[in-house]
């Protein structure tokens, strides 16, 4: 009997680009050292020859685009009007967004916190990092008894069980958290790895386009503060949410990255407290120090980041200098553009 041998692959971290052998640049991304190796199965056919539904699928087929029915679909519209402003007015049937940040962030709490407000829609929650009590004590703190909601918990990392589920409840919105914890047993390498996350996110989003199903992606991020796993996977979702902030500080930025369906230069800000996030309706609270006495060295700014005036305190402080040139420093604010600024005035 002929002996089997795996097959390796080589894939580049950055961008997803395949090779048969290792090379020190990527000849796609231009990036060095980024291939990693990785062990292949043959591919198996029925993502190619199925469809979302189990049933097989035709072939496709070209159509004109005068022909193609252009028509407005309505958004849905999530708890959370921060969520909404910065995905452009709420998430759009059959995308597919991607949320990432630091881990403890808050990502999973922002999510599970809207999808146990919606109250006419059934949302399928997928857990590959926590189990179905640790969800529910997180929950009775968000929420409390106030969980009159069809938000189902599905604690799974296999990819097959998890559409085999998704085809037998059909949920109307699909949440993953998170996508570097989901394998597919059609591939031998590890959950997380660049050849997992790709297939498993081109799955999520074939099932999203064919049946106009929302999908919301929870990514991990690296030690260099980008999402982890290939750049591809930034290519393959609609949206990419970051969501930073400072761990001494009780407040929370959920900036777009990438967003097909809004602008990308809106930002939604929550402040975390015991029973989840909290909307910050009026940002200027949080950059205006709550004083009503004038203070020496203080005056107030207006910036406007996306639709929204800001009001930004700016504070200056002059001492004596000790030697002839006077030292300018500056935080929060550019340096060249600060002596600029000063060189003019």
């Amino acid at each position: 009997m002929a002996k089997t041998t795996n097959k390796t692959v080589f894939y580049c971290k950055n961008c997803g680009a395949e090779s048969p052998k290792w090379v020190g640049r990527c000849p796609a991304c231009g990036e060095w050292n980024t291939y990693i190796e990785e062990p292949v199965a043959p591919k198996s056919q029925r993502s190619t020859k199925y469809g979302a539904d189990g049933t097989q699928r035709e072939a496709a087929r070209p159509v004109k685009i005068s022909q193609i029915k252009a028509e407005e679909l309505p958004r849905i519209k999530l708890p959370s009007g921060e969520l909404n402003r910065v995905l452009g007015g709420g998430l759009v049937p059959g995308s597919i967004v991607l949320i990432g940040g630091e881990p403890g962030i808050g990502k999973s709490t922002l999510v599970l916190q809207n999808v146990l407000r919606i109250r006419s829609r059934r949302v399928l929650y997928v857990s590959g990092e926590e189990s179905a009590q640790q969800l529910r004590m997180r929950a009775d703190r968000i929420a409390g008894s106030q969980m009159d909601c069809e938000c189902y918990l599905l604690c799974e990392t296999s990819l097959e069980n998890i559409f085999a589920s998704i085809r037998a409840d059909r949920p109307d919105l699909i949440i993953v958290d998170s996508i570097q914890t989901i394998a597919s047993d059609e591939l031998e390498s590890a959950a997380g790895t660049v050849s997992q996350v790709r297939e498993c996110a081109a799955a999520f989003q074939r099932y999203a386009k064919e049946t106009a199903t929302p999908v919301i992606l929870i990514g991990h991020i690296n030690k260099e503060g980008s999402i982890a796993g290939p750049k591809v996977l930034e290519h393959i979702v609609d949206a990419v949410l970051q969501f930073e902030g400072d761990r001494n500080y009780m407040y929370r930025i959920l900036r777009s990255i990438k967003n097909r369906f809004g602008n990308t230069s809106e930002i939604g800000i929550y402040e975390m407290k015991e029973d989840g996030l909290r909307e910050v309706t009026n940002p200027s609270e949080m950059l205006l120090s709550q004083t009503d006495e004038p203070l020496s060295g203080t005056t107030i700014g207006v910036t406007i980041d996306g639709t929204r005036p800001f009001l930004i305190e700016v504070q200056a402080l002059v001492s004596t200098a000790a030697y002839g040139t006077a030292q300018r420093s500056v935080t929060g604010f550019d340096q060249r553009r600060m002596n600029m600024l000063l060189a003019v005035l």
